[in-house]
């Protein structure tokens, strides 16, 4: 076995086979750095981001001078409209020269796209293109937090309005109160301070950076139709823009040496190298994204694979601790669990927390509140729901959508199942969910006292 090969066998048993308990204090959160940069690695490798960012590509060069016309025009109604083109520039700065000719370009049609004479129709159009780029933005982002239901049309219409009206003039206005500081009598007099003034011409450089990274925490908190903690948005906000800038360094060294492209590709190098650009970009916001999310929800990182896949008994188990929980609480007299309180209680993506809870309220053992997010509490009196009869509704979970089309089997398959039936209503009897829920207390009583 080579040294690779061996190295590669025990950064696999560390990430993945080794009990975090049993690793020193400060080993824990290189292991946990450790799986998120292998997810992150598999998310790009297996193609999960690379083709969500190739679909932005298209839908953002089909929506760019729209949105742009849509920003200019709010941002001339409050007088900031000037600073747009070199925000673009800067944006498009590392394709060089090029990057100055697609701005000017960008400017002019949107100069010559005049928003009072579009009509009723144009204007639904360009709003409809818009929000448009607005809502796969979203799609991709609730793929990325692993949420399936989308915002209802009047949340959408309301976000997305407050996005494109008040979201440029707050930027801007952030951009123009900096550059107004900088400019400060005050603040220049104290610049000729030697300590003062490396310290100023330092934070004065490194404004540009905070300012990305807070549009970047903006996009990763405000977009995906979940709660985003705040936290976990700043993280993966500042991992992106510092890879932001390191891709603009390598990009614009790229593009100083690209002559021979454009001696082979003509008038078409730079779209081509435009889209490239873009491509990159939406990379690297997809990664912050991703970085976000498993700082959040670190269960996910609990496999190798992207999406945990329960086997029958795991989520028996899950659904017994599922249940007993929400039953302790219920009799305890504390707050109902939220499926993400839950998630984190138990250690276990939140995907499958939420399908399992779906099966519990589909047999009628949990009901969920009007609460946002929602909360579980029981159907029915725990003491009247018998564990072999959950366990058993689990079992069976899924066979309704077949109906009578369920094949035939063996009789001595079926005089197995029957076996294992009775078994089973032999060793639980009448053991009802408060009594498993108060076993489930006790052991964790003890559990407390013995730590």
């Amino acid at each position: 076995m080579g040294s690779n090969q061996q190295f590669s066998t025990r950064l696999d048993r560390l990430l993945w086979e080794t009990d975090p308990e049993s690793l020193p204090r400060w080993q824990r959160p290189l292991r946990f750095l450790g799986r998120m940069a292998y997810a992150i690695a598999r998310d790009v490798t297996q193609g999960y981001l690379t083709l969500q960012a190739m679909s932005l590509v298209y839908t953002t060069l089909l929506s760019l001078v729209p949105l742009l016309a849509v920003s200019f025009s709010v941002l001339k109604g409050f007088g900031v409209h000037n600073q747009l083109e070199p925000l673009l520039m800067q944006a498009l700065h590392p394709l060089g020269d090029q990057g100055q000719e697609i701005a000017s370009r960008l400017i002019s049609y949107v100069d010559n796209t005049n928003v009072g004479v579009l009509g009723s129709v144009g204007l639904a159009f360009l709003l409809y293109s818009v929000i448009g780029l607005i809502s796969k933005i979203e799609q991709v982002f609730n793929y990325t937090w692993r949420v399936d239901q989308p915002r209802s049309m009047t949340d959408r219409f309301t976000r997305y309005l407050s996005v494109l009206l008040v979201g440029p003039v707050l930027f801007f206005s952030a951009v123009g109160a900096t550059a107004t500081l900088r400019s400060n009598a005050l603040l220049q007099h104290a610049s000729e301070i030697a300590p003062l003034g490396f310290l100023i011409e330092t934070g004065g450089r490194l404004i540009p950076y905070l300012l990305i990274t807070l549009a970047f925490a903006f996009v990763y908190a405000f977009v995906p139709n979940t709660r985003v903690r705040l936290r976990s948005a700043m993280i993966g906000a500042l991992v992106a823009g510092v890879m932001w800038q390191v891709a603009g360094y390598v990009f614009a060294t790229f593009m100083a040496g690209s002559t021979r492209y454009a001696a082979i590709y003509s008038s078409l190098a730079i779209p081509i190298l435009f889209m490239i650009w873009v491509y990159i970009a939406w990379l690297i916001l997809l990664i912050g994204a991703n970085i976000a999310f498993y700082d959040q929800y670190p269960e996910y990182l609990l496999a190798r694979t992207r999406d945990l896949r329960l086997s029958n008994r795991l989520r028996e188990r899950m659904a017994l601790t599922l249940a007993s929980r929400i039953a302790q609480h219920h009799y305890a007299g504390k707050p109902a669990w939220t499926a993400e309180e839950l998630a984190h209680a138990v250690g276990m993506p939140l995907t499958n927390v939420s399908n399992v809870l779906g099966m519990l309220e589909q047999g009628k053992v949990l009901v969920r509140t009007a609460d946002d997010p929602p909360r579980y509490v029981p159907a029915r009196a725990p003491d009247e729901v018998r564990v072999r009869e959950l366990i058993g509704f689990i079992r069976r979970y899924g066979e309704d959508a077949i109906g009578t089309q369920i094949p035939a089997f063996s009789p001595a398959v079926d005089e197995v199942e029957r076996r294992i039936t009775d078994a089973a209503d032999t060793a639980l009897a009448d053991m009802s969910l408060r009594d498993l829920a108060q076993s489930m207390a006790t052991a964790q009583a003890q559990t407390q006292v013995s730590a």
